[in-house]
């Protein structure tokens, strides 16, 4: 983990950027460790900077996915794409979104790799990379908007990933806005996966089912 907690004294200035360090982000995951070690659990880290609680997440993620499912590549590769689509971070800085993408991607291919490297997958990473472009987005969390061309404008737009049969994905497109509004009028967590509890507004965009080792091609 990223042990440094500022750039420069300029971001903390301007933008009052301080990384939370290594030892503060284990205690604070400790505190929810059941829910870091389901595979399906979702977080959003309003705040991400370039990663360090999405990263001891998925840290914490892969552990149960190599101790369930290291013997089966297929059912392996399942379950960390499931753990991939379940984080989700927004940054108002553009190089902490780019940097806290490829430490993610890194991680998951490197553990990937180790256990696979004769069947190890490239068009898997690809689909990892792009559902990484995605989720990790640059914007504003208190504004609820994306950065474009370092203007703050159009809305932030996630998306949600459903794993529906085999390596059947579906894809469906949210405003940010309207999640965080209905959350806050229900009291229920983004995307939540606790289907009698659960209300989603309509997506603004939906995709065709595809497999997700095609997802670059889709």
């Amino acid at each position: 983990m990223d042990t440094k907690q500022i750039k420069t004294k300029k971001r903390v200035t301007n933008h009052g950027e301080v990384y939370t360090g290594p030892r503060e982000v284990v205690a604070m995951l400790d505190l929810v460790d059941r829910e870091t070690k389901r595979i399906e659990s979702k977080f959003l880290e309003p705040a991400c900077g370039n990663g360090n609680f999405l990263i001891e997440i998925l840290k914490r993620k892969i552990e149960v996915i190599q101790k369930r499912y290291s013997s089966s590549q297929i059912d392996y590769e399942r379950y960390l794409f499931l753990a991939t689509t379940s984080i989700y971070g927004i940054d108002i800085q553009q190089d902490n979104v780019d940097e806290c993408r490829k430490r993610l991607l890194t991680f998951i291919a490197e553990s990937y790799r180790k256990l696979f490297k004769k069947t190890y997958k490239a068009q898997f990473v690809k689909s990892i990379s792009l559902v990484l472009s995605k989720n990790i987005l640059c914007g504003d969390a208190l504004s609820l908007k994306a950065y474009d061309n370092d203007l703050i404008g159009t809305p932030i737009i996630f998306s949600d990933w459903s794993l529906i049969s085999g390596n059947m994905v579906k894809r469906k497109n949210f405003i940010f806005s309207d999640l965080v509004e209905r959350a806050s009028d229900r009291e229920m967590p983004l995307f939540s996966d606790l289907d009698d509890e659960a209300f989603i507004p309509e997506p603004v965009e939906e995709f065709a089912p595809i497999d997700f080792m095609n997802l670059e091609n889709g």
